[in-house]
């Protein structure tokens, strides 16, 4: 079943994801060699409700946190915990929030500290991807045009696309229909229609796509332990270019004063 929202809703909507924006720019403040990444949940916890809204991820599905915390080579859905952040580490940081009844999910990878360049190439480009596969969610396409983007651009760097876990609507619910995959073949999968809301969410890994899950239930890593990093941003389709309800925005303001 595909929601399609009303223009009303969609603003609902943008409110929730541009305060996941806000939420990782507050935690990216905090982002050092040292730092527990259970300090950084308790941040991002405060930081949401002091806003009026609550942590869109901590209790769904059993998750024990705020923020899915996940380290070099752990792909999506790393457990906060008193692990300290290192010089030279990767960490995504995917965040939702619940405001006004409407789900925000968005994510971003931060480098600690000094970083190979050949890590922080990763970053960028898998960030790029994320924007290549936004310019193919307007109405007519089909999401599978959204994944080939994304696809075709990272393996011409020797990158792999995780297969195991893609983007997916978002909404009253955190995941709805449809599922949107980061490859796939151009004009095939669900038609995207105005109204629509989306979360597009490269993972890509430096290595192979193969990934297991650890025994904590959660965090998904890569088979051959290289790194991987992971962007996301909500759209909501419309007729044209895609409208971006999430936003890096601050975050990268933080970043570009460290």
């Amino acid at each position: 079943m595909i929601y399609i929202k009303t223009d009303e809703e969609i603003e609902l909507q943008r409110l929730s994801s541009l305060l996941v924006g806000s939420t990782l720019a507050e935690v990216a403040k905090n982002i050092k060699p040292g730092v527990k990444t259970i300090e950084l949940d308790r941040i991002a916890e405060e930081f949401i409700r002091d806003h009026g809204a609550v942590p869109g991820f901590k209790g769904y599905g059993g998750f024990p946190a705020t923020l899915c915390i996940s380290v070099n080579d752990a792909v999506v859905h790393g457990i906060p915990d008193e692990r300290e952040l290192k010089d030279g580490d990767i960490v995504s940081i995917d965040c939702g929030t619940v405001l006004n009844g409407f789900y925000g999910d968005s994510a971003y990878t931060f480098p600690v500290g000094e970083v190979d360049k050949e890590i922080l190439l990763l970053l960028e480009r898998t960030k790029q991807s994320l924007y290549l596969g936004i310019e193919q969610a307007e109405a007519g396409k089909r999401v599978h045009d959204i994944g080939y983007a994304i696809q075709n651009y990272v393996e011409g760097f020797g990158y792999s696309v995780v297969r195991d876990l893609v983007g997916h609507g978002v909404g009253k619910n955190l995941h709805e229909d449809p599922e949107v995959p980061n490859y796939g073949r151009r004009g095939t999968g669900a038609k995207l229609r105005p109204g629509m809301c989306i979360a597009i969410e490269p993972m890509i890994n430096l290595g192979g796509k193969e990934v297991f899950q650890e025994n904590d239930g959660w965090t998904i890593r890569t088979v051959d332990g290289k790194p991987s990093a992971h962007f996301e941003h909500d759209v909501a389709i419309r007729n044209g270019k895609a409208d971006i309800l999430s936003s890096f925005e601050e975050i990268e303001k933080v970043l570009n004063k460290k």
